[in-house]
C-alpha cells in the first residue's frame, strides 16, 4: 500500500503507517530495528533498493531522508515535509517512508525522524554517499547505535579514512571495512594451516582502494608487520600476499568471482570470492549492532613499507 503526504508533519505519517498496516491487515510487529538512510534525489533509489534486500533478512522500518534546501532565497524559504508512505507489497514486512524535507526544514532533520523511530528499537543511519565529518556528533547520527558510511562512494577515499579515524566514535563503520569480510576469514584460516610467522605482506587492488588501505592497516595492527601496497588494474582487492619463511600465502582474484589459494605444502585451491553487492554489505552490518573493535584498530593503525628490495611480489 502506498500513501503520498504533501506539506505533512510527522504525526501525519506515523497515522498513515498505522492506517496502512490496519488496511493490509499487518500489525507493526516483528520489525527489529529502524534504519534511518541519509541521501539525496539521485542516489536513494539504488540506496533504498538495497536497503529493502537486506530487510528480507531483518525486518526494518526504514526511513529514507532527502534533503532538499533550496539554492535561492525563495527556495530555502519555502519549508515544507513532502512523504511517501510504503507498506506491505514490494516492502515484505517491512515499512518504508520517503521524507522529502525543503528548505529550511532540511537543516534540522532529526526533529522529522525522531518521532518516526520504532519504539524500543536500534536505530541504524547509513550514508551512502556524502557522509557528516563527525558521524557519532551529527544530530541523526547521535540518534543510533551504528552509524555505517562508506568511503569507496567519494571522490578521495584514503582522506575520507583519514577523517574517519580522527572523527572515530564507538558504532561508526564504514562499507570499505564490510567489503573485506571474506579475505578476512579467509586469510585467519589460511594463517591457521600454514602455522609459520608472517615477515610481512603485499596488499595488490585498484589505485586508492579504501577497502585495500584497511587490509593493510590491519595487517599492520594485528600481524605488526611491513606491509607494501602494489597498484592492479582492479576491480577492488585482486590479491594478498603473506610471507612467511616456508613461502607465500597468496589468494589471487584477478578478475570475476573466483580466486585461488596458495598455502605453502599444499595444494592450490580454488575459492568463491565474488565482489558483493551494496545489500549483502548491509545486511551483514545489521547483524551486530555492538562497536567493531577491528575496525577501529585497523582505521588507526599506520602502516610501515617494507625496505627496499623486500617483499616485492612474486
Amino acid at each position: 500500500m502506498k500513501t503520498d503526504l504533501t506539506n505533512t508533519t510527522s504525526s501525519k505519517v506515523n497515522a498513515a503507517l498505522v492506517q496502512a498496516r490496519r488496511a493490509i491487515g499487518s500489525p507493526a510487529v516483528g520489525m527489529v530495528l529502524t534504519l534511518v538512510i541519509v541521501t539525496d534525489e539521485a542516489n536513494h533509489y539504488d540506496a533504498l533498493k538495497a536497503a529493502a534486500d537486506a530487510s528480507r533478512e531483518h525486518p526494518s522500518r526504514i526511513l529514507v531522508v532527502i534533503k532538499r534546501p533550496g539554492r535561492s532565497p525563495r527556495e530555502r524559504g519555502d519549508s515544507r515535509l513532502d512523504a511517501e508512505v510504503r507498506v506491505g507489497g514490494a516492502e515484505g514486512s517491512g515499512e518504508t517512508v520517503l521524507l522529502r524535507l525543503r528548505g529550511e526544514l532540511a537543516q534540522h532533520a532529526e526533529a522529522v525522524v525522531l518521532p518516526l523511530l520504532l519504539p524500543d528499537a536500534p536505530v541504524v543511519v547509513w550514508w551512502p554517499v556524502d557522509a557528516p565529518d563527525h558521524p557519532a556528533r551529527d544530530p541523526l547520527g547521535a540518534l543510533a547505535q551504528r552509524r555505517i558510511t562508506d568511503a569507496y562512494a567519494v571522490e578521495q577515499p584514503l582522506e575520507q579514512l583519514a577523517a574517519r579515524a580522527a572523527s572515530y566514535a564507538p558504532g561508526d563503520t564504514d562499507l570499505a571495512w564490510t567489503r573485506l569480510t571474506p579475505w578476512r576469514a579467509m586469510l585467519a584460516a589460511a594463517l591457521d594451516q600454514a602455522r609459520a610467522e608472517v615477515t610481512s605482506a603485499v596488499v595488490e587492488s585498484e589505485a586508492d582502494n579504501p577497502s585495500a588501505e584497511l587490509l593493510a592497516r590491519w595487517f599492520a595492527d594485528r600481524l605488526r608487520v611491513p606491509v607494501e601496497q602494489v597498484v592492479t588494474a582492479g576491480p577492488v582487492v585482486t590479491g594478498v600476499r603473506l610471507r612467511t619463511a616456508t613461502g607465500d600465502i597468496h589468494i589471487d582474484r584477478p578478475d570475476g568471482p573466483v580466486a585461488t589459494l596458495s598455502i605453502p605444502g599444499q595444494p592450490t585451491r580454488t575459492l568463491a570470492l565474488k565482489v558483493r553487492g551494496t545489500a549483502d554489505l548491509i545486511a551483514e552490518e545489521l547483524r551486530r549492532l555492538d562497536p567493531d573493535e577491528a575496525y577501529a584498530a585497523a582505521l588507526r593503525a599506520h602502516v610501515t613499507a617494507p625496505a627496499a628490495g623486500h617483499g616485492q611480489p612474486g
